[in-house]
């Protein structure tokens, strides 16, 4: 299943990056490449385009995809890679006399 969403994500994730290369952006009329004052150079307030839908449409499911993908691959089991490890007891640390003289000592002396 997870190897299918991803193959599918690629994909949207293409197909978003060209959409999105092809539109057109607000100020690319010919009114902005010579200084034109009129108001259509910012855009205007028309209805949407069939690209605009498109690229919307693929924008919903790339999110869909990608919070799928995070739920799917974040809910497998815990492995490891120390699994077929065996343990060994731990060497616990000796305590020796040091050579140096201590209070004690001193005070004996």
């Amino acid at each position: 299943m997870i190897p299918v969403i991803i193959i599918i994500h690629i994909c949207i994730c293409v197909a978003l990056i060209l959409i999105v290369l092809l539109q057109k952006g607000k100020g690319a009329g010919m009114g902005a490449a010579f200084g034109g004052s009129s108001q259509t150079v910012f855009g205007s307030a028309g209805a949407t385009s069939l690209l605009h839908k498109v690229t919307t449409v693929i924008a919903i499911v790339f999110m869909l995809t990608s919070l799928g993908l995070s739920i799917f691959i974040g809910r497998g089991g815990s492995s490891s890679i120390m699994e077929d490890v065996k343990s060994s007891p731990v060497p616990t640390e000796q305590t020796t006399q040091s050579a140096a003289p201590t209070d004690e000592t001193k005070d004996n002396q």
